[in-house]
């Protein structure tokens, strides 16, 4: 008999996904590591000028205040999954509405979790110019 366990990164991001979609924050924040971090982008965007990423649960509950949270609806296009290690990326798009207006992020996801499972990094390499061609108003 053969049993197949799934790997640990892909059901973080799963939940991540789920929670995120239902608006849960405490149960969203609750998949990452204490020490934890967030990068949606990469790099300097309106989200995070720096490009330093949202380190720690407080700063990525302040990420998820100002994205997540402001979300009419969130909805992720898994295409393709890989699993290297103790990463997952998922290749393909996050379709937001925000105010009566749709966008399509297309990208790569980059889900990383520590020894116990829990989220040790999000990173989503995106781009806002490509995001914004793509703009609906509903």
């Amino acid at each position: 008999m053969t049993t197949t366990v799934e790997h640990p990164a892909r059901i973080a991001s799963r939940a991540s996904q789920a929670a995120a979609s239902g608006k849960r924050k405490a149960e969203w924040l609750d998949l990452f590591a204490e020490d934890g971090w967030v990068e949606d982008p990469v790099g300097p965007s309106g989200f995070d000028p720096e490009g330093k990423g949202h380190h720690g649960r407080e700063a990525i509950a302040r990420f998820y205040d100002m994205t997540i949270a402001n979300t009419d609806s969130l909805t992720f296009n898994v295409a393709d999954t890989l699993i290297c290690g103790d990463e997952m990326v998922y290749i393909g798009s996050i379709r937001s509405v925000v105010a009566g207006n749709q966008i399509d992020a297309e990208g790569v996801f980059v889900y990383r979790v520590n020894a116990e499972g829990k989220l040790q990094s999000i990173r989503a390499f995106w781009e806002v110019d490509r995001a914004m061609k793509t703009l609906v108003k509903l």
